[in-house]
């Protein structure tokens, strides 16, 4: 028999740990030894989340957020489902007692603390983790990936943007100065909170744009282009909200290189994705449409040349909970331990 991992879920209460859970109840190489949560420490998974009734690891009980306890739980990797700005503090001390981390959060993407600090409003405080840290977009870094001791898994936003942006930078398809972005994400993506922006009766049948000019995933979106690109890229990035739970459609708009045929991009995206486990690209007179996406990890990406304006468009749709958050950390695990990337995945 294959020997399993050992891990646990760092803030399961959360709709990326929930959805976390649920794929590790299915992975046949990872054993959930530990769920945490301040408010839900004693509390089993099952009476929790109903729907985990009966299931593996239904009988497991929250403990407590404490490093001492996940390190005493025998977790060898550890998931930290956290909101922006906690992971910090279990990061540092879990990699120094031994374990593997694969964050969820943003506290570990940027590699330059000014950008950090810019675009976050305070000083990186594991400025030495960020820079060792590997970038967790799986179709890209996968070889960075393998053997990683930390892991800051890349956002549900730029997923939906870095996919289908960066092989056209790297081979010099499109002008990086002409890109516009826009992207609509369900509600799920804001977390689960009580705000009232995010109630039921203030987002139903409405559509609102958020985060204008400046939101905060444009740093890891232009930090991870100008890496694609081997310049600075500079974009613009305009968020929606749409009624729905979950799933994130992106559109881009941007010119090509002079002298480069639209055509190119087709085989540029075979060339990157053709063997992708996860990356789906759309033939024909299909488009991306979250509904063929949510539940999966897929990306579904589709480009169309506009012959009137002389751009490219460029489309995207995936689950903002699975591939872009927890679907992808799992994704990383695999890499990580040296599996087949697609184990309980499919």
């Amino acid at each position: 028999m294959e020997k399993s991992v050992k891990v646990a879920v760092v803030g399961a209460s959360g709709y990326s740990g929930e959805e976390l859970i649920r794929l590790l109840i299915g992975h046949p190489r990872a054993e959930l030894v530990a769920v945490t949560s301040r408010q839900l420490a004693g509390q089993a998974l099952g009476s929790v989340f109903p729907r985990f009734a009966k299931m593996r690891y239904s009988d497991l009980r929250f403990i407590a957020s404490e490093v001492p306890a996940i390190v005493a739980s025998g977790a060898e990797v550890v998931f930290l489902a956290l909101p922006h700005g906690l992971a910090h503090e279990f990061a540092g001390p879990l990699l120094r007692a031994g374990l593997r981390v694969i964050d969820l959060s943003a506290d570990f993407r940027i590699k330059d603390l000014a950008v950090y600090e810019e675009f976050y409003g305070e000083a990186h405080h594991e400025p030495e983790l960020a820079a060792k840290s590997v970038y967790g977009l799986a179709e890209i870094y996968a070889d960075a990936l393998k053997g990683a001791d930390l892991v800051a898994c890349a956002g549900c936003y730029p997923t939906s943007i870095l996919i289908p942006l960066i092989p056209l930078l790297r081979n010099g398809v499109l002008d990086p100065a002409s890109i516009q972005v826009f992207s609509m994400s369900g509600v799920s993506g804001a977390g689960r909170n009580a705000k009232v922006d995010y109630l039921y009766a203030e987002c139903n049948e409405s559509v609102r744009a958020y985060g204008v000019p400046k939101h905060r995933h444009l740093a890891e979106i232009e930090q991870e282009l100008s890496f694609a690109a081997g310049e600075r890229v500079v974009i613009s990035f305009t968020p929606h909200l749409i009624p729905v739970t979950r799933g994130i459609h992106t559109t881009i708009y941007a010119g090509l290189r002079p002298g480069v045929d639209a055509s190119k991009i087709g085989g540029v995206w075979e060339d990157a994705y053709g063997r992708s486990r996860f990356v789906r690209v759309l033939a024909g007179a299909s488009l991306p449409d979250t509904k063929c996406v949510t539940q999966t990890n897929f990306v579904d990406i589709a480009w169309r040349h506009d012959a009137r304006t002389g751009r490219v468009v460029l489309m995207s749709a995936e689950d903002n909970l699975v591939k872009g958050a927890s679907g992808q950390a799992v994704q990383c695990l695999n890499l990580q331990c040296g599996w087949d990337e697609a184990v309980g995945l499919l």
